[in-house]
């Protein structure tokens, strides 16, 4: 009890289990690349020095026009301890191929905290202040809310980027003879800090400090722009217009509740108590709005800590509500003890270690009410109560020890299934081995004591009326003709299991289940090459429809790139202007899917040519596209051939959410480089891209301080100038050699208007394309993807070219694997346990023909409530098996004895099975009560019916097939005598 009041305090609390993403990305800009110039120049070489590397699972890469993301997965068998050197040789293998990279390409920056999990969000609003008044109140507020104890990092996102902006027309220029590299030299001769040394003052020495280049935009306006030791020189501010403005291209643009905002996001030391963690939070983050000027707001996007809140308060409860007699007290003190063990353990409280408690609490009472039962049997026959307790005990003690073993290690291939699936469960296996252990001790120790105090000594019944009641008479009836016609109803028996199987055919199949959470994301994607400003202002009228639509509390709109990941269990999407994407927040998710429907008519209504996917968060690491076909070959040209094949098939048998993660082609303008004429004129293709450059975002120049914010200065040209792709053709370039502009159509002959593919995937360093598609709402995964794999398995694949399957189907492949590989081992071990227990093979044979008996009332279940089997509910299964071996080693284990101390008859089986039918339905209905919480959570519901009708029918059947199969197998051992139950 100290335990548990002492480490219910001190325990961590989260939302997910800690599991470890072992994933980094190298992320190498490449400015005014082509994706295929980026691939082939940047992430070729990077993808060719981490190929080496023997720690690695898979390499993936995207190259995107100017931008090359590689991103790297650890093999599953090294830990999380082994990662931080891993991540250094990647660095330093890093660091070698960046000086195989061309110029122009900046240095690879390595990103290895991808899996940082920021479970608090709060959106903040500042419309009525400035960029850089807003850069000052994010750091303010990161900066305190750093200082919050056991806060691990603060990120913001969203914040407005400024740039200072040096604008002339092509006019001035012209006759200035000015070019972009004499302005850029005349800015950083003033910009550049430079070191002017330090100087001896009597016994001192004074540093000597050539002063800050610029204090605000007049300095940059009064810099002397001409020819050095000549009068011709002027202000910029006089021949060019210089402001301090919002760049045109932000990285992301975000809005909550059709507000813009920034993001502050906050994870929490790993293994704290995030609870705890966030209320404090929350509090700090109270005081600075207080402090902040008026306008200023914040409003929650995502709160870990109260889900994490409700979810143990949900438990406790449960908790509460079943402690009631001696059992329940035991029961009280093994989850205290349990949660005690597991804070000196450092397992926190989360969503599965909850769950597995859940779980545990139907079967903790197990080993309780066998010994209970015990000793109320020994005293209505007229023993004392130490007595009878201290037989039960003596009787029951290792029979329960070894099912409780049995029980634990039905549970043990999860925690050696070594992948992110095992990760993910392991505190399944932890805690339930903890608490049924637990449970055992207490079983033999507390239980006995108790009912030595509160029982008292009976009146001596005999055993016919003891088991005279009408819980019993029912299952007499029906044992004895079971008995008589012990073959008839082994046939009958097995031909039950026979049809369940053939049944199982028609429950639906999933692998992991949705969340509970009250979000909804919706994806939508324009054309590749959409301008950010553009998808932003396409979204508007949706957002507005969304945020009227009843039952939606907030939406929160991140356009550029996916939210920051506040859920161990999300990917977040990485940047492209033209992909923007909601977080809906709902008031009750029981109406959640309608809601969902809804919306996506909607939107699909609004723009006929956007990608649009509506979804909810789910616990699977396969991604949003349940049904994936990858094709890897060497010609982007063929390889959109075959996956535009592969979507033909996804939309006959009507899927959704179709697409490729190349998306279409996108347009771009390419100059038709006059090489003869510019040789001639002295203009390189560098000179044009530079005039092309000007004459659309601008060309960096240098930088501008303000105090700790450094803006990149950037010469453009006037907007009137930048607005017509017709008139590029009118602008003028810069001959170096002729020191003078030229007009563009002397070195360009046209600007082509051409398609180029603007994402190229790669995986293990050859180009990859993925077909990708959604079942139909409420329709059996697995049924169309076996439809659709026959008919893409049929595409003639030319010579060169491969298909692997993802999504669902390689998940559920490796999860599967991964945890199968195990089964036989743990399902072996429980074997091995029963012939020890019994030292023979006679009962461990009897025990383990029961075990497809569950699949009875889990095929029943499933059915009856058309919830599909995932992969959770196929872990219960496997628990199932256990709790069901344990039934029988409890019956077998009275029969053996009373067979030992009585006549070797049917009679006496009769007696020994009767005796062991009220433990047996108590302990049943004890742990399908326990399950009953969980049919309300989205993770475990498949699961909880699982056991509970599982355990159910299979119980049932098992009070009547152990009895008949163990007859069977005793034969002519048994004296057949009397009419049984007579």
């Amino acid at each position: 009890m100290l335990a548990g009041i002492i480490g219910i305090d001190k325990i961590g609390r989260l939302e997910d289990p800690p599991f470890p993403l072992k994933s980094a990305f190298i992320i190498t800009q490449y400015p005014g690349a082509s994706a295929i110039e980026v691939e082939q120049e940047v992430t070729d070489q990077i993808e060719a020095a981490l190929q080496e590397l023997p720690y690695l699972d898979k390499i993936i890469s995207k190259s995107v026009p100017g931008r090359s993301e590689v991103q790297v997965d650890i093999l599953e068998k090294f830990g999380v301890e082994d990662t931080p050197q891993i991540y250094d040789e990647l660095r330093r293998r890093v660091g070698e191929a960046s000086i195989r990279l061309p110029g122009g390409a900046a240095v690879p920056v390595v990103e290895d905290d991808f899996g940082d999990v920021y479970g608090i969000l709060y959106a903040v609003s500042a419309p009525e202040f400035s960029a850089a008044e807003q850069r000052d109140m994010a750091k303010n507020i990161a900066n305190e809310l750093k200082q919050v104890d056991n806060v691990a990092k603060v990120e913001v996102r969203g914040l407005p980027i400024e740039a200072v902006f040096v604008e002339l027309s092509q006019q001035r220029l012209s006759r200035l003879g000015l070019s972009i590299d004499r302005l850029q030299q005349g800015i950083n001769q003033e910009a550049v800090v430079t070191n002017s040394g330090s100087t001896r003052f009597g016994d001192r020495r004074l540093t000597l400090s050539s002063g800050k280049p610029f204090e605000d935009i007049q300095d940059i306006r009064n810099i002397p722009i001409g020819q050095a030791g000549t009068t011709k020189i002027l202000n910029l501010g006089d021949i060019a217009r210089v402001t301090r403005q919002e760049i045109e291209t932000p990285l992301e643009i975000i809005r909550h509740n059709g507000e813009p905002v920034f993001i502050v996001a906050l994870s929490v030391t790993l293994g704290n108590n995030v609870v705890k963690v966030g209320h404090s939070v929350d509090q700090r983050m109270a005081e600075l709005m207080l402090e902040m000027p008026v306008g200023v707001s914040s409003s929650v996007v995502y709160a870990q800590h109260h889900v994490v809140d409700e979810a143990i308060s949900t438990f406790l409860i449960n908790l509460i509500m079943s402690v009631g007699t001696v059992v329940g007290l035991v029961l009280f003190l093994t989850v205290m003890g349990t949660i005690g063990i597991m804070s000196l353990l450092g397992i926190p409280l989360q969503r599965i270690s909850l769950g597995a408690l859940m779980i545990a609490m139907g079967m903790l009472v197990d080993n309780g009410i066998v010994v209970a039962e015990g000793v109320v049997v020994g005293v209505n026959r007229g023993l004392s109560p130490r007595e009878a307790a201290s037989k039960a005990v003596s009787r029951t003690q290792f029979a329960l020890l070894g099912a409780t073993v049995i029980g634990i290690t039905a549970f043990a291939p999860i925690s050696l299934s070594n992948d992110n699936t095992g990760h993910f469960l392991v505190s399944l296996f932890q805690v339930i081995a903890i608490s049924l252990l637990l449970s055992w001790v207490l079983a033999i120790s507390i239980v006995p004591l108790f009912s030595s105090y509160l029982l008292k000594t009976g009146s001596g019944q005999s055993e016919d009326d003891l088991y005279s009641g009408r819980l019993y008479q029912p299952y007499k009836r029906l044992l004895s003709i079971s008995l008589r016609h012990a073959w008839l109803t082994s046939v009958i028996v097995f031909g039950i299991v026979l049809i369940s199987i053939w049944g199982l055919g028609s429950v639906r199949q999933a692998f992991f289940p949705t969340t509970n959470s009250p979000l909804f994301y919706i994806d939508y994607r324009l054309n590749e090459g959409t301008d950010i400003q553009h998808t932003s202002e396409d979204v508007r009228l949706l957002e507005a429809k969304l945020q009227k639509m009843p039952g939606v509390e907030s939406v929160t709109l991140f356009t550029g790139r996916g939210p920051p990941r506040f859920s161990a269990t999300m990917k977040p999407e990485q940047p492209n202007p033209a992909y923007a994407q909601f977080v809906v927040r709902v008031a009750d998710v029981t109406k959640m899917n309608s809601m969902m429907l809804e919306t996506k008519a909607q939107l699909q209504a609004l723009r006929m040519d956007a990608s649009v996917q509506v979804s909810r968060a789910e616990f699977s690491p396969a991604g949003k596209s349940k049904i994936e076909a990858r094709f890897s070959g060497p010609e982007a040209a063929v390889l959109r051939k075959l996956s535009g094949q592969a979507l033909d098939v996804y939309l006959k048998q009507g899927l959704i959410d179709t697409k490729t993660d190349w998306r279409p082609q996108s347009l771009q303008l390419v100059p038709e480089y006059n090489e003869i004429n510019a040789r001639i004129a002295g203009v390189t293709r560098q000179d044009v891209a530079r005039a092309l450059s000007y004459n659309t975002l601008g060309v960096p120049l240098s930088l501008f301080r303000d105090g700790d914010k450094l803006l990149p200065i950037i010469a453009r040209a006037p907007a009137e100038e930048r607005g017509e792709i017709g008139e590029l053709m009118d602008r003028e370039v810069w001959s170096p050699i002729g020191q003078a502009y030229i007009p563009m159509t002397q070195v360009v002959n046209q600007l082509q208007l051409t398609t180029a593919n603007t994402t190229i995937f790669r995986r293990e360093r050859e180009r990859t394309i993925i077909a990708q598609g959604n079942p139909p709402t409420g329709h059996n995964t697995q049924q169309i993807q076996a439809q659709v794999m026959e008919q893409i398995d049929a595409i003639t694949l030319p010579q060169g070219y491969s298909l692997q399957w993802g999504g669902v189907y390689e998940a559920n492949i490796e999860a599967t694997t991964a945890l199968g590989s195990k089964i036989p081992l743990a399902f072996g071990f429980m074997f091995v346990i029963t012939i020890l227990m019994f030292g023979e093979l006679r009962q461990p044979i009897v025990i383990w023909l029961t075990v497809p008996m569950i699949l009875c009332g889990v095929v029943a279940g499933m059915l009856i409530t058309n919830l599909p089997l995932t992969f959770p509910s196929f872990l219960g299964v496997l628990s199932l098996s256990g709790m069901l071996i344990k039934n029988c080693i409890v019956l077998i284990d009275e029969i053996d004895k009373r067979l030992s101390e009585d006549e070797m008859s049917v009679e006496t089986l009769f007696l020994a099975s009767i005796s062991r039918l009220r433990p047996v339905l108590l302990a049943t209905g004890t742990t399908i009560a326990g399950m009953a919480p969980l049919l309300t959570d989205a993770f475990f519901r498949e699961m909880a019916v699982c056991i509970m009708s599982g355990l159910l029918f299979s119980t049932l059947i098992t009070l009547i097939a152990v009895p008949v199969f163990y007859k069977i197998a005793l034969g002519r051992k048994l004296e057949k005598l009397g009419a049984l139950g007579a």
